[in-house]
């Protein structure tokens, strides 16, 4: 029999969770590393959130942790997770477990001390490794061989995974982009299409989350591709995708060095009109920053061009911000002929990086001081100082500013404003 195989990973031997893991893998009770951090180690790919699973029941981790001075927090205790707190990292502890009973939307669960069982019950085979602290890799379900294939396999029946949570149909497009290659799993994605009802039994919080995660991708594109042919993504959107207009946005981010944006790229492959953003609002249930930067996207990019004189780009600049600014001119430049290749949307994209919107030279108080008195009035002529003052590329010499605000009062005193 070959040997198991083994992870080396200087997380498992010093401090803060090498120092959990040993104070959680003693008297009669085991700990190990599961999930995301062994499959992203043994992908070679960034290690995020470090997960630990125990026999060891809730209020035993809870009493170890405290006995040894760390702060545990009961954070899904009915679940059997602790957040312990070691040198001021939190880590998730959490009991073995099986589900006893699930609705296709949460589940129910038992504590346990089997470690295949609580292996079994996880959701795609890559998922489902674990990692004693002296590097032992534990493979109960294929996961090393799907892994090793880049491919998402749900654990054994797929309509089964599904449907004790339907949420899943969504992490299997998700971690086929973030980990898979060529075409998805074909017996999770018959289930996942024949499931594709439960979608609407889902929360809109999770349906999004989960599609954020999807869109952060390095390229979201073949998966959502495969979404869209099978009836799934317009389920999810409510509306026609536009494949196309985010494979140009993703191509844009990568010339500019821009971090991927789940929101702009969710607004290239969604939005055409301001009432698009009204519909992801609803459907997505998205935060109120989310639906805003969507709305200004919809509300103005048709009406940017690579030709946009750079006066012009400036005065956008200053009025939208640099986030806003580059969301109408990415998503503009998604839906044109020559895309970020043309230099002119290349220079128009990297504007923000050249100049500073300077800040308005003039207060209230300037205008009070000419005559002006408190109220509307004050402020139409604060507002109409400011457009003279931005039509005029942002003057800053002292009798140009003057000579503005000398304009807005006139105006405003001949009841003009």
């Amino acid at each position: 029999m070959s040997a198991a195989p083994r992870l080396e990973a200087d997380w498992l031997k010093e401090g803060a969770l090498a120092h959990l893991l040993a104070l959680l893998d003693r008297e009669g009770e085991e700990a190990r590393v599961v999930g995301g951090a062994v499959r992203n180690m043994l992908l070679g790919e960034p290690v995020g959130d470090i997960d630990i699973a125990t026999t060891a029941l809730p209020a035993e981790v809870i009493r170890r942790a405290e006995a040894a001075g760390l702060k545990a927090v009961p954070t899904g205790i009915e679940h059997g997770t602790i957040t312990v707190v070691a040198e001021g990292s939190p880590h998730e502890v959490t009991t073995l477990r099986e589900d006893v009973e699930t609705d296709g939307r949460r589940a129910k669960v038992a504590f346990g001390r089997d470690w295949r069982r609580d292996a079994e019950r996880r959701d795609f085979t890559m998922n489902a490794l674990s990692v004693t602290r002296d590097g032992t890799i534990h493979d109960y379900v294929g996961g090393l061989e799907d892994l090793a294939a880049r491919r998402v396999r749900f654990i054994g029946d797929p309509a089964t995974r599904i449907a004790e949570d339907y949420l899943r149909i969504l992490r299997f497009f998700r971690f086929h982009a973030a980990f898979g290659h060529g075409a998805p799993d074909a017996a999770g994605l018959a289930a996942a299409i024949a499931a594709r009802d439960g979608l609407e039994r889902l929360s809109r919080e999770r349906v999004k989350t989960e599609i954020f995660k999807l869109l952060a991708a390095a390229d979201p594109v073949p998966a959502l591709t495969v979404m869209s042919e099978s009836g799934l993504l317009i389920a999810v959107l409510g509306g026609v995708p536009l494949l196309a207009s985010l494979s140009n946005m993703i191509t844009s981010e990568h010339a500019l060095d821009l971090v991927p944006d789940p929101v702009r790229r969710l607004g290239a492959l969604a939005l055409f009109i301001p009432e698009d953003a009204e519909r992801l609002r609803e459907r997505l249930r998205l935060a109120n920053a989310e639906y805003e930067r969507l709305h200004s996207m919809a509300d103005g990019w048709w009406r940017i061009c690579s030709e946009t004189a750079e006066q012009d780009g400036r005065a956008a600049l200053y009025r939208l911000g640099r986030t806003r600014f580059l969301d109408r001119v990415l998503l503009a430049c998604s839906r044109s002929p020559g895309g970020i290749a043309d230099c002119d949307w290349h220079d128009l994209a990297r504007l923000p990086e050249r100049w500073t919107p300077p800040d308005f030279p003039l207060k209230a108080a300037d205008l009070v001081k000419r005559g002006v008195g408190k109220g509307p009035a004050l402020g139409a002529a604060l507002r109409a100082a400011e457009d003279v003052w931005i039509a005029a590329d942002f003057p800053t010499g002292a009798g140009d500013v003057a000579a503005i605000a000398d304009a807005a009062v006139r105006r405003a005193l001949a009841g003009e404003i």
